[in-house]
This record gives structure tokens, sequence and C-alpha cells, in this order.
């Protein structure tokens, strides 16, 4: 019997001291989901935030059935967030975004056509600010731009030729894509959109890069530093792919692929 109570879309939320931001999120979000013919969960996690940013997300839990909260009390990193909270999720389909809402969750839009069979049924699809079709308003400071440009360059180089952007914060997986590529991930901070699609790439899932629009916020949280950051940990990626470290093989082999 089929079940109703399934969920085909789960949203995750990664907050790190997003109080002043996350109210507009969630309402446009809740807005958003809650006038579409599908079911859908949505998760904030909360990275250890040193403001209030889980009390709000509480509250607003108490309103907004379908959303929950998973208060982590350690800061550990934005990829250790999202992977907390898509290894939590129950949906078919399974959606991270950022909290500032710099892509509107409306842009799933453009991302779910492509787990149907009708536009060759892809298991990662992201979106992208970087390939045709793409708006960013207002464009990023030339010197954002430069670092961006020349880290993709060094991201295609050693993990993954052929895509221009992997740090969008809006990427969206398969039930079953999510559960072994998360499993396996072991990035926390901001080199973890790297490596989880040099993970589906070396799994063997079919990924799709599509232009969304993305609102520039001037106040975001990653810094020069990141940047450096990011290329450290392709470089570590790409050293664990030649060592096995991560036992792509192993796991695929294994009867206990699922947490």
């Amino acid at each position: 019997m089929e079940n109703i109570n399934k969920t085909f879309l789960s949203v995750i939320i990664p907050a790190y001291n997003e109080a002043s931001r996350l109210p507009a999120t969630l309402v446009d979000v809740d807005r958003y989901l809650s006038s579409q013919r599908f079911s859908y969960e949505i998760i904030v996690v909360n990275d250890g935030s040193a403001d209030n940013t889980a009390e709000i997300a509480r509250r607003f839990s108490l309103t907004m059935r379908n959303l929950r909260l998973i208060d982590q009390k350690v800061n550990c990193g934005k990829g250790a967030a999202v992977r907390t909270g898509m290894l939590a999720a129950n949906g078919d389909t399974r959606l991270f975004m950022d909290a500032d809402n710099s892509t509107a969750i409306s842009e799933v839009e453009k991302l779910l056509p492509y787990f149907s069979s009708g536009l060759g049924k892809y298991d990662v699809v992201f979106g992208s600010r970087a390939i045709k079709g793409a708006q960013m308003n207002p464009p990023q400071v030339f010197y954002k731009r430069f670092a961006g440009k020349l880290g993709n360059f060094f991201i295609q180089l050693l993990l993954l030729k052929g895509i221009w952007d992997t740090q969008c914060g809006f990427k969206c997986f398969s039930r079953e894509t999510a559960q072994k590529i998360f499993s396996l991930a072991k990035i926390n901070r901001w080199g973890f959109d790297a490596e989880i699609l040099a993970l589906a790439k070396t799994l063997g899932y079919k990924i799709k890069e599509v232009p969304i629009y993305w609102v520039n916020n001037t106040q975001s949280h990653v810094s020069a530093v990141s940047y450096f950051q990011v290329l450290l940990e392709v470089i570590r990626i790409r050293w664990w792919l030649w060592r096995n470290t991560y036992k792509i093989k192993l796991y695929l082999n294994s009867t206990n692929c699922f947490r």
C-alpha cells in the first residue's frame, strides 16, 4: 500500500548566527511551499550559533507544522550542518539552500524537472551563477569575481572539469544520492560543495548545472580566508580520492549503505 505520509521535498537550511535574516527566509520558504501540491518538510540546522538563531527557528516551528529544528550546540561548519540535515531528511528529493535567501526557494522549479525521465533523470541538480542564463544582482565586486574564477579554474583542474560554479548554495539530490554521498562526505566547512560533487562524479551519478537568479548579499559570511580554505580542502579531497580514503568500492559493495 502506498505511504500517504511520504515526503516529496526536504529543504535543508544550515544556519550560523542568522537570527536577523532567518525569519524572512522561513516566511518566504513556507509561503511558497504551502502553495504547492506536493508534500514537503523544512529542516533548519543550527550550527552552534552564538545568537538566538535556534530560538527563532524553534518559535517558527510552533506555527509552521512542517518545520523542524536540529540544534547543534557546537559550531562544526556549513558542510557538517548540511550533512546532518541531509541524512536526517525524509524527502524523495532533498535541497539545501542558504539562510540568507540568496536564491529564493521558487528557483527550485528550475531544478526539479531534471529529476524526471523527460529531461534525462539526473541524480544531482544544482544552481549556478556562472553559466549562460544565470543572473546575479547586484554583480560581485571585481576582486571577488577574480577570486571566484581563479578558484574555479583550480577546482576544475583537480576535481570537476566542466563544472563552472561548485560553490553555489542551492543544490538538490535524489533520496538515494543524498544518503550515499553524505554518508561518505568528510569536509565540514567551505570545501564541502566541491567534495559532494566530486563524490557524485566518482560514484557515477548524473550531474546537471542549471542557471539561477542569485541575490548577491554584501554581508555574506564568506571571507577572503574562506577562498583559500576551499582551495586547501580541494587538494585534500583530491588526495583522499587518490588514496581511496573514502573506500568507495567497499562502500558500494556494502549491504548497509544507508543510515
